[in-house]
């Protein structure tokens, strides 16, 4: 390199070029976003979170979970259609990106050489795959050029592990349990409950939706829950209208002292404070108690809190009423979580039901003479909700079924026993809404 000798001359150093950027296809941030779920949720067994897509664009990180969230849902059929034209299914991430690809092509309305071109590119772009490029390609092509498959009930059964659907549909019959599976296919609607009932009607000329109930609002679709009026100061919490059922079911609580056991996230909290008991909220999570603090805080109401395990815990006096909203399966939430299906198994259920048991006959000795308690569950399967109850009544000659009517449900709503059960298929027209049992049973003086 050579330089002027004259002093005070310029240097007359060679400038490199400036360097830019690659610039990514469009997309191809929110499907790595969507492999990186799938992973999650099919190798590691793992919830459908975003923790793991902080450092994305808002945009594409709701893009990445909308991707994901379709694939977990129509996995079975998803798998289905692969293997008929695959000799051997590619290991992951290979997999993951034949997943998604036919998530989009098949369920998701995207332009064929979109789908494709995305995918090779995806394919190329992740370690261990782009040797595989020109496979996706091929597969892509094929899946383009072929009609839409079938949307029917063999079609849907293939979307919930064996061990599922075969539990549902000894407990529900074949027919019910297709209405279940082709409500899970749909996402959840949001439902709003108000801290004060009657702002429900109020709000909803500025909101949207329908009130399925008493303070209970049903948006007309799924917007940014943190953006709505009302959110800020607490007005209201999101909370499916069949979770809200089972505090509304303990009855008039107003000056009572009442355990929320297994409380957090809160929602069950909230309703009974707003209603003016004098709650104890109790759960083994302190993260999720932190998270109720929260939502305590936000919407201005009060409880006392307890992170303990209740199998351990004692109280320093008995409570007039208790709500178990008992950890289960969570098959009734499928709408909401795709992924839990693909979690669980036979066994976790068969361990649950073990539990449940145990809180409560724990709990049911915590109750003062003449004191309710409302058993709960988002399960649908009865060895979690009607067996359950029953195994309790049968081994305890103090308690006494209250049996709930008419005036406290919808006759849908109600067993034969005159206890509580949703279903994902009922209220089909408004969008669903959440599997649940609840039972109410008194102490006898």
């Amino acid at each position: 390199m050579s330089r002027d000798p004259r002093p005070g001359a310029p240097s007359l150093k060679r400038r490199r070029p400036t360097a830019h950027p690659v610039q990514e296809p469009p997309g191809m941030a929110a499907r790595r976003g969507a492999m990186m779920l799938l992973g999650d949720v099919l190798e590691r067994g793992g919830m459908l979170g975003e923790g793991r897509l902080d450092r994305l664009p808002p945009a594409a990180r709701a893009e990445a979970r909308s991707l994901a969230d379709l694939t977990l849902r129509r996995l079975g059929q998803i798998d289905h259609l692969l293997a008929g034209l695959l000799e051997h299914m590619p290991k992951p991430p290979v997999r993951h990106v034949l997943r998604l690809m036919a998530a989009e092509l098949t369920f998701g309305g995207v332009a064929p050489h979109a789908a494709v071109d995305t995918a090779v590119r995806l394919a190329r772009a992740t370690e261990g795959a782009g040797r595989l490029a020109g496979l996706v390609n091929a597969i892509g092509r094929r899946i383009a050029e072929a009609p839409p498959p079938a949307d029917d009930p063999v079609a849907r059964r293939r979307n919930l592990p064996r061990w599922l659907w075969t539990r549902l549909a000894a407990d529900w019959g074949e027919a019910e349990t297709d209405a279940i599976a082709a409500a899970h296919l749909m996402p959840a609607p949001h439902d709003l409950v108000f801290r004060d009932p009657d702002e429900a009607e109020a709000m909803t000329p500025t909101l949207g939706g329908t009130v399925l109930a008493a303070g209970v609002l049903r948006l007309a679709d799924r917007p940014q829950i943190s953006a709505l009026p009302g959110h800020p100061e607490g007005k209201w919490w999101v909370q499916d209208f069949a979770a809200s059922l089972p505090a509304r079911l303990l009855g008039p609580v107003a000056g009572a002292r009442v355990l929320d056991l297994c409380a957090a996230p809160g929602g069950k909290t909230m309703q009974l404070a707003a209603a003016g008991a004098e709650v104890t909220a109790l759960d083994i999570s302190a993260a999720r108690m932190t998270r109720l603090a929260d939502n305590l805080a936000r919407t201005g109401l009060a409880a006392q809190l307890v992170t303990a395990d209740a199998l351990e815990w004692e109280p320093e006096a008995p409570f007039d009423a208790i709500l178990i909203d008992a950890p289960c399966s969570a098959t009734g939430t499928i709408r909401r979580h795709p992924d839990l299906p693909w979690r669980k198994g036979a066994g976790d259920v068969t361990a649950l039901a073990g539990l449940q048991a145990r809180l409560l006959d724990r709990a049911f000795g915590w109750l003062a003479p003449g004191g309710r308690l409302v058993f709960a569950t988002c399960s649908l399967l009865k060895a979690e909700g009607e067996a359950q109850a029953a195994g309790f009544l049968a081994r305890s000659p103090s308690a006494r079924r209250m049996a709930f009517t008419t005036d406290d449900l919808p006759p849908e709503f109600l067993t034969p026993e005159g206890d509580l059960r949703t279903r994902p298929s009922m209220l089909a027209g408004l969008g669903g809404l959440d599997g649940f049992f609840a039972t109410r049973i008194e102490r006898r003086g």
